[in-house]
């Protein structure tokens, strides 16, 4: 076994794999950028040596700045975590030639199965069902287009390099081929460097199921089961579990006997992932291999009891497999939500700034995979997720709602993050039976907006907290006192009611408290008309969690005041709750309106990041919905829309230009909207 290793990557992942080389007795070496120098992965290894600028162009892509730092340090191996250079055969190779170990596949398996079209070609090869299309990249419009006269519409166009969605595009007729062919050409040139696309047919509504592997350099392969991956926004994974609802016994002993047969064919070793996409009648065809371990990789560990990371040192220092597939056991279920700093109300825009207060949720089949803390950056340079919050059960309906209810419970303050926009997702009916598909996000979701109406049991719920909060925070702490008017002869009205008005967008509660809630006790609520029965916890008035015990059921609740009322965020629903007294609310019907702010004529900046393109200058006529200029942050390049119809005044940025949130971009002349 090694003696010590160095980790070729930051965050989540590095912090995961120091975790366990600490349980195995191995040193660490971490690197950093500038912009990592603070960072919670530098600070847990045992070294950490820094690598350059904050870009990861010059720092952590930079092949031979990795190598050096494992020199320098006396690293035997080097892990490559995923993302950055995971799956770049230049870097493995580099490795190699170094004297050194990866910590993953051989050069060869990179290179074979990097490529969607050789690997494809193995898929085939090893009798792994593939999906109807080319094996070749196409020349040209006219070849796309009678490729899919063939196959049938609608079809997908799929760059031969890279992942994560980049660079795809769906086609449903012979008219917008040319469009999308040149689109993802452009796209797939710019990440990969690559201009190679093929086409095949699309799947609709498919669902997104993938096998663990584990190969050793003896030549034995067993596979850890299946993880479902369908719910994705573009082409990007939100939340994964293992086992798949979708599979039964003998479909995952097919599909795992698929993963092994192509794992063998490419000579693979260490861990990987087979990722094959499912039609609604159960057929299943070979999507990628990810010759790395995975981002979900946790919910696999959890319902095996295995650690990944520890097979793949053992793999990679020449050690056989302890077990054979008969001596795996899956126990439970498990499932995973990918907590990322964006703001999915104004579609998913990464976001910026300091971590102010972090508290991750902990208790029994809790798991929480985080890179950062409290005083953490988040900064535009790399991807936007924070971490990864698991949670394991006896079945998976335990396991959803334990994770719904940690959910609850993880707060996060100084960036914006989409911990309400999984929770909501979790609590849809269709997610409870197991309904899912990789377009279940935009089936139900308008942006980040759940299309559906909050449950009216949820809101009661919320409600009921807010008021507790309200009259504990500003009546109580009075009555709080009324022990002393009975010590000198006064009288204490145990019995009275405490009525409330609460006022949530459109909906409107009746709420009422029996007498005074007293901490350790339980106390009657009221949410129209129906009765609670509530467990008091010990109030703190900063506090910025709750957890409630309502009729006998445990609740969380994340609060952040606002003025004198409550903002709450409670399964999915994240809203302010105005609470009134009957006479307050009387008062509200002679306060004037808010004034609209929708109104200013100035383009803002939705987020920090660079100008990567403006798409329109001073004197142009330009219409509402149209994107004036495309920012990069977080490696994602996002358009930024005009917010009204109008005549641009001033341009006020330039491409290449750096720019912060609610900048003003662009200013447009009043005038009345046109027609």
């Amino acid at each position: 076994m090694f003696d010590k290793i160095l980790i070729a990557n930051r965050g989540e992942i590095a912090v995961r794999i120091i975790r366990t080389c600490n349980r195995l007795g191995i040193n660490t070496v971490a690197v950093y950028s500038d912009a990592d120098s603070r960072s919670l992965h530098r600070h847990l290894a045992d070294e950490a040596v820094h690598i350059g600028e904050s870009p990861s162009q010059k720092s952590y892509l930079d092949i031979d700045k990795i190598i050096k730092a494992a020199q320098a340090t006396g690293a035997r191996a080097i892990h490559p975590g995923y993302g950055f250079l995971s799956e770049k055969a230049d870097f493995a190779r580099a490795v190699q030639e170094a004297g050194l170990v990866l910590i993953g596949p051989p050069v060869e398996a990179i290179d074979l199965m990097g490529d969607k079209i050789t690997s494809k070609e193995l898929a085939k090869n090893a009798g792994v069902p593939v999906i109807p299309g080319t094996i070749e990249a196409i020349r040209d419009e006219e070849e796309a287009i009678a490729i899919a006269d063939e196959i049938g519409y609608p079809v997908l166009l799929k760059p031969a390099a890279g992942g994560g969605g980049k660079g795809m595009r769906i086609v449903r007729r012979a008219g917008d081929m040319k469009e999308a062919l040149a689109a993802s050409r452009k796209e797939t040139l710019k990440a990969f460097n690559d201009t190679r696309v093929f086409v095949e047919r699309y799947i609709e509504q498919p669902r997104h199921i993938e096998i663990q592997v584990l190969a050793d350099s003896q030549g034995h392969v067993v596979h850890l089961g299946e993880r479902e991956c369908s719910i994705q926004r573009r082409y990007q994974k939100v939340i994964e579990e293992s086992p798949s609802p979708a599979v039964s016994a003998d479909l995952r002993e097919r599909m795992g006997r698929a993963a092994c047969d192509l794992a063998r064919q490419a000579k693979y070793v260490n861990a990987g992932t087979v990722e094959f996409v499912m039609d609604a009648q159960h057929n299943f065809y070979f999507l990628e291999m990810n010759t790395r371990l995975q981002v979900e990789h946790p919910v696999t560990e959890m319902v095996t009891g295995l650690d990944l990371v520890e097979l793949q040192l053992r793999i990679a220092a020449g050690e056989p497999l302890p077990f054979d597939q008969s001596g795996v056991a899956f126990n439970g279920w498990a499932i995973e939500a990918r907590i990322c700093a964006e703001d999915p109300t104004r579609g998913f825009i990464p976001s910026t700034g300091m971590i102010t207060r972090y508290a991750s949720p902990r208790g029994k089949g809790i798991r929480v995979d985080s890179g950062v803390n409290i005083g953490g950056k988040i900064d535009v340079y790399y991807d936007s997720m924070l971490g990864k919050l698991i949670c394991h059960g006896k079945t998976r309906e335990d396991a959803r709602r334990m994770l719904i209810e940690a959910l609850n419970g993880y707060h996060i303050e100084g960036v914006f993050t989409n911990i309400d926009f999984v929770t909501s997702v979790l609590c849809l009916p269709e997610f409870a039976e197991g309904a899912l598909s990789t377009g279940f996000i935009d089936q139900h979701f308008d942006g980040g907006i759940s299309k559906r109406s909050p449950s009216l049991q949820y809101l009661q719920l919320a409600a009921l907290a807010a008021t507790l909060i309200y009259h504990t925070r500003t009546v109580a702490v009075r009555e709080s006192l009324l022990h002393m008017v009975s010590d000198i002869g006064g009288k204490r009205d145990l019995g009275r009611m405490h009525q409330y008005k609460v006022r949530c967008q459109d909906d409107l509660f009746e709420v009422a408290l029996e007498g005074t809630p007293i901490s350790g006790e339980t106390c009657t609520i009221r949410v129209d008309g129906t009765t609670h029965r509530v467990e008091i916890p010990t109030f703190e008035f900063f506090r910025r969690r709750l957890k409630l015990n309502i009729n006998g059921q445990p609740y969380r609740f994340r609060i952040r005041f606002e003025e004198s009322f409550v903002f709450m965020s409670f399964n999915g629903i994240s809203r302010l709750f105005e609470v009134y007294t009957p006479q307050e609310w009387e008062m509200m019907k002679f306060m004037p309106e808010k004034a609209d702010a929708s109104l200013n004529n100035i383009l803002l900046c939705p987020m920090p990041g660079l100008v990567v393109d403006v798409l329109a200058q001073k004197g142009e006529r330009v219409f509402r919905g149209q994107n004036l200029v495309i920012l990069e942050s977080m490696k994602m390049e996002s358009g930024v829309a005009s917010p009204v119809d109008g005549v641009i005044a001033e341009v006020l940025v330039n491409k290449g230009q750096a720019v912060e949130s609610d900048q003003t971009l662009i200013t447009f002349e009043v005038e009345e909207k046109v027609a």
